[in-house]
């Protein structure tokens, strides 16, 4: 049996050692994962690490570190087509993203315990884990911070509502005072609002603008010219 000629335990040890701490650490990543109810928990980041382990240590076997290296590069490029199967598009939210990411480190930790480097894989084990739950509160802060203009880069647009009949005129009067205000205008755009009303949106070319400027414009607006409904709003990049 070819088995029988295969077969030297000092080697299967060694195998059953990158299993094992595949395994262990692909479950406690996915632990993390479960607990958030996320797409791709528990079993998904531990059969993720246990197959990456795998592979490496199968080429490490069979061919030696040269080949296990060039196993690594297709465990890191295929692993990418799982990710993607994990993320979702919702209108203009993306929802999956750190899934994807979390894949793609327990498929590292897999490969690094098949490469035989317990002590790294379970660094990198801690490493991932911190990121998944001690920036959680950082991340949370961030988020609460109100988008200020002059700090993000955005598109911003200024929409006006007017009668049917003034919509031409005061959208040329709407783009010169943005150009007039050096904010210049990449197009103009208008949509009826019911039988009296036209809406009027003069979107920016992307830029940084201070809040203080547009508050300004929208309020000479009303003020001056007796526009009834003035606003701009700010949309942020990916």
């Amino acid at each position: 049996m070819r088995f029988l000629t295969l077969f030297h335990l000092w080697p299967f040890l060694d195998t059953l050692v990158s299993y094992v701490t595949a395994f262990v650490l692909g479950t406690a990543i996915g632990a993390e994962r479960q607990y958030r109810q996320r797409t791709a928990g528990l079993r998904t980041n531990a059969l993720v690490a246990i197959g990456a382990a795998a592979f490496v240590d199968l080429g490490q076997r069979l061919g030696g570190d040269v080949e296990s290296i060039r196993i690594i590069a297709y465990v890191v490029s295929g692993i990418g087509f799982l990710g993607a199967g994990v993320i979702m598009k919702e209108g203009m939210n993306v929802r999956g993203l750190n899934t994807a990411a979390t894949l793609w480190c327990s498929a590292a930790v897999g490969a690094i315990a098949g490469s035989d480097m317990v002590a790294e894989a379970v660094l990198l084990t801690v490493v991932v884990l911190a990121a998944n739950t001690l920036l959680r509160p950082l991340v949370d802060a961030i988020n609460r911070i109100p988008l200020v203009g002059h700090s993000v880069e955005a598109t911003y647009t200024v929409t006006i509502t007017v009668d049917p009949a003034q919509a031409g005129p005061m959208g040329d009067m709407l783009v010169a005072h943005l150009e007039n205000a050096q904010l210049p205008v990449a197009e103009l755009d208008s949509e009826a609002r019911g039988d009296d009303l036209v809406e009027v949106t003069a979107t920016l070319v992307s830029t940084n603008v201070p809040d203080k400027e547009l508050d300004a414009l929208v309020d000479h607006l009303a003020r001056v010219h007796g526009i009834g409904h003035a606003t701009w709003q700010l949309s942020t990049h990916d």
